[in-house]
């Protein structure tokens, strides 16, 4: 048996670890773009370049969401098009399921699987979204606690 954590859980395992880096005090996210067994990609979720963070001023919130940050998935993508890295056919791994922006860019960037761990405000639209242009969506059972333990034996 391969005491390796599997790539499942070594690619949600970076995304949590990401998502430490967050800077919003409502929710860490944390996405990890791949392509062929490697990382493209990672983002969480923050304010843009030169703005407060939520973690030193506060969140701005307007219709439940905080306008201040941009999102994990939306910062692993535009790293991918900052440096010419193409996420054509490429799966992301995301702490917490896309909101229904998130999902719009995914399915425009070419992305075609999305891994995530936890449920959070998933979207009727975004979901249906998702099955209409064909992007594999799969809930991984992911224990971050686990995960460590399991690595502190070996």
């Amino acid at each position: 048996m391969d005491k390796r954590l599997s790539w499942d859980e070594y690619f949600m395992a970076q995304s949590h670890l990401l998502s430490l880096r967050s800077t919003c005090n409502r929710l860490s996210v944390g996405a990890t773009i791949v392509r062929d067994k490697r990382i493209i990609s990672g983002g969480y979720n923050g304010s843009i370049k030169g703005d407060e963070h939520c973690i030193d001023s506060e969140c701005k919130v307007i219709d439940g969401h905080c306008i201040r940050t941009i999102h994990a998935e939306i910062n692993a993508i535009l790293q991918c098009s900052k440096f010419g890295v193409s996420t054509e056919g490429a799966t992301i791994y995301v702490t917490h399921f896309p909101c229904l922006n998130c999902t719009k860019s995914i399915i425009q960037s070419g992305i075609k699987e999305i891994c995530y761990a936890n449920d959070y405000r998933n979207n009727e639209y975004a979901e249906e979204l998702l099955k209409k242009s064909g992007v594999k969506v799969r809930k991984i059972d992911y224990n971050n606690d686990l995960i460590i333990a399991r690595m502190l034996k070996q």
